[in-house]
This record gives C-alpha cells, sequence and structure tokens, in this order.
C-alpha cells in the first residue's frame, strides 16, 4: 500500500437528482484513484457504491481539474451532475461566484445563477467523429431500430425518443445498445418522451455503470435530440428517476441545473486499501 495512505483516505459522498459520486479531493497532492480503487469503491456491497467518483486536481489554467471513473474502473470523458456538485463544494468553500474547470471534455465554466449552480457543458458534438462512431453516418438517423440520434458530449450518448419512456425496457436495450459494434467507445442510452412543452420523462443507461438515476450530461444530450427533432425548444425540463434537471442549449454550449445534495464525508480504512 501506498505510504500517503497509511491513515485511510478520505472521500465525500454527494447527489445530483439521485445520480450518486464518491468525490476525491486531491489537490494539493497527486492523483490517487486508479482502476482497482474505482472498481472497489464503485461496489455497492463491498465498497462505497457510485455512479461515477470525481477527483479534483490542482490546474494551472483553471480553478481546478476534475477526473471522472465509472463503477467498472474505465474512465469517463464528462459527467454533469458530478461537475454542478463539485462546483456548488468549491464555491461554497471559497465564496467564488464562477469557476472553470479542466476536464478531458475540456474547459467548463460554472456559475451561480439565482442559487443554482449552472454548468456549461460545451457545445454538442453532432458529427459522427465527435459522438463518436464507426464510420460516416447521419448522427440524426442512426441506423438502429427506433431511430435514435446522436450525440457527443465528452461522453457519445444515443438518444430514443419515444411516445413512453415509462414502457421501455431499459435494462435490456440499454445494454444492447450499450455495446452495439457502432459506438467503438461504447455509449450511453437515453429514452425520451414528451410529457408537457419543452418538459420531457427521461430515463438512462449510463456505460460503464447500468442504470442511473440521472444522467447530466445525458441530460444536455436529450435536450440537444429532442431540439434538432423539433420536439422541443432549447430549454428542456427532464423528470428523471431521480430528479428534475433543466438543460439549456444556448449559443455557447448547453447548460445544465439541478438539485446538489451533500450527503456525508467518510475515510477508507487502510485495511481495505491494503486489498487494491
Amino acid at each position: 500500500m501506498d505510504t500517503t495512505h497509511a491513515n485511510g483516505l478520505t472521500f465525500r459522498k454527494m447527489h445530483g437528482a439521485g445520480n450518486d459520486f464518491v468525490v476525491i479531493d486531491s489537490r494539493g497532492r497527486g492523483a490517487v484513484t486508479t482502476p482497482a480503487l474505482a472498481k472497489a469503491l464503485g461496489d455497492r456491497h463491498r465498497g462505497v457504491g457510485f455512479d461515477q467518483l470525481a477527483e479534483l486536481r490542482d490546474a494551472e489554467d483553471a480553478d481546478l481539474t476534475l477526473d471522472f471513473w465509472n463503477s467498472d474502473g474505465s474512465r469517463a470523458g464528462a459527467c454533469g451532475n458530478a461537475t454542478r456538485c463539485v462546483a456548488w463544494l468549491v464555491m461554497r468553500e471559497t465564496g467564488a461566484q464562477a469557476l472553470t474547470i479542466r476536464t478531458t471534455r475540456g474547459l467548463l465554466f460554472a456559475r451561480m445563477e439565482a442559487g443554482q449552480v449552472w454548468v456549461n457543458m460545451g457545445a454538442p458534438l453532432t458529427d459522427w467523429q465527435g459522438v463518436p462512431l464507426k464510420a460516416e453516418m447521419d448522427t440524426q438517423h442512426l441506423p438502429l431500430p427506433g431511430d435514435p440520434v446522436g450525440v457527443g458530449m465528452g461522453n457519445p450518448h444515443c438518444v430514443f425518443l419515444v411516445e413512453d419512456a415509462e414502457a421501455v425496457a431499459l435494462e435490456a436495450l440499454g445494454a444492447q445498445v450499450e455495446h452495439d459494434p457502432l459506438f467503438p467507445e461504447r455509449t450511453n442510452v437515453e429514452f425520451a418522451s414528451l410529457i408537457g412543452p419543452d418538459h420531457l420523462r427521461m430515463r438512462v443507461w449510463e456505460r460503464g455503470t447500468g442504470v442511473t438515476l440521472a444522467c447530466g450530461s445525458g441530460a444536455c444530450a436529450v435536450a440537444v435530440a429532442a431540439s434538432q427533432r423539433g420536439l422541443t425548444g432549447r430549454r428542456v425540463v427532464m423528470d428523471l428517476d431521480g430528479g428534475t434537471l433543466i438543460a439549456d442549449w444556448r449559443e455557447d454550449g448547453v447548460w445544465l441545473t439541478g438539485p446538489v445534495a451533500d450527503v456525508f464525508t467518510a475515510t477508507l480504512t487502510p485495511e481495505f486499501l491494503s486489498q487494491l
């Protein structure tokens, strides 16, 4: 075991609309998360359990860097709800009303608006290479049953606009589409149906995790797909299994907001860490 963990490793548990995270603050030291640690922590029976893990690191060109991991130990390119939660933490800690955050998605911007933290998740990637897909094709009409839309938001997304999202066999279809050869990096899978003007019911399967109660980058992708299809405008309210998110596709990117919950702080034991 690394001697830096001789006294254990402290983390926070947070969630945004039921999309839950382990947050590790590694500012002032090197990154500590490995695939083995992420997988062990992500085990809801033998570890802590999370949809994604977010690790804070120092940044030279931003207020902080964020790295994301899935519960199977793989890396995630973006996580909107975790970004919102971490931005809320840092704003509370520093009193800042705006932050810049370095991610593999690029430089993201967060700001406080009317008591809510909004994060700009960047411009949607709507070309086949940006999603990415295995070959050149029309991302507005992917060649899969159900005529889904492909959108890149730092993670690949496959969005199905359906009559009734509640009636979808989410676990079976989500697992199947995630691993479809069309997606060289696998994909998140969303199903959404219109329940009112600019108001959608959304359910989500996340790559590397499975069914989750909410997904921030997925909500952004759904808002883009629904707007492109003429189903909604560019500001969309989405009811997910864990709560309500709002995505607003503005000229400078897709902005996301929703609830934030800081649940607890705890320390992993040296004994747990020594088994990794």
